[in-house]
């Protein structure tokens, strides 16, 4: 049974964090919410920082899968669409992080470092991607060009959304199908004539 509260506090504090923010969410917003006594979720939680943390942890898991190479293989095209889309559905599932990024990191040391290890995950895993397209053929860069682009790579997917929201865009959902694309899009130059009509193939019928 605590087992289960303490998920349910969880999963409650995600979509309200999601949904409203996760500077305007307090534990007594949570408890309210599960219609639990506060003293019931600080039994499970110290505070909200603490439900913040185990969140992440969560974030975490989904984030380092997401950023798994092909094992066996060289990568290609499809290979990066499917890990952008992993990456971005953890990004949406998790979007309260990164609409408030600088502020929750400014304020918990423990979560700057991980989400800083992080980065450097992501970062090796896009150089990994592109010099296996290298290798393969597919695209042609120097190692200047794929530091380059493995930071521009991750700069759009970190901070996506946010300019998506000052832009005003309502469908974040449609704006994250957009951020894929124009992360793909980065390729474009590096890529052999047949590869950059199928990725142009690809973004088409994506956004169809």
């Amino acid at each position: 049974m605590a087992r289960e509260t303490r998920q349910r506090i969880l999963d409650c504090s995600l979509a309200m964090f999601n949904t409203q923010g996760e500077p305007n969410v307090t534990t007594n917003h949570i408890a309210d919410e599960l219609e639990i006594s506060p003293g019931n979720l600080y039994y499970h939680f110290r505070n909200k920082d603490d439900i913040i943390e185990q969140l992440f942890g969560g974030y975490e898991q989904r984030i380092d899968t997401a950023l798994g190479a092909p094992p066996d293989r060289l990568p290609n095209l499809e290979d990066i669409w499917l890990q952008l889309h992993l990456v971005f559905e953890c990004i949406w599932d998790y979007r309260f992080l990164y609409r408030d990024l600088v502020d929750i990191l400014s304020r918990n040391r423990r979560l700057r470092i991980r989400f800083a290890r992080i980065l450097k995950r992501a970062d090796d895993s896009a150089h990994q991607v592109m010099r296996g397209l290298t290798q393969g053929g597919v695209m042609r860069a120097s190692a200047t060009e794929l530091d380059a682009a493995a930071t521009n790579i991750l700069v759009i997917a970190t901070f996506w959304l946010n300019y998506a929201a000052v832009r005003g865009e309502k469908d974040e959902q449609a704006a994250i199908r957009a951020g894929i694309v124009q992360v793909m899009m980065l390729l474009a130059p590096f890529l052999r004539d047949a590869e950059r009509v199928h990725l142009n193939q690809l973004t088409r019928a994506y956004l169809d």
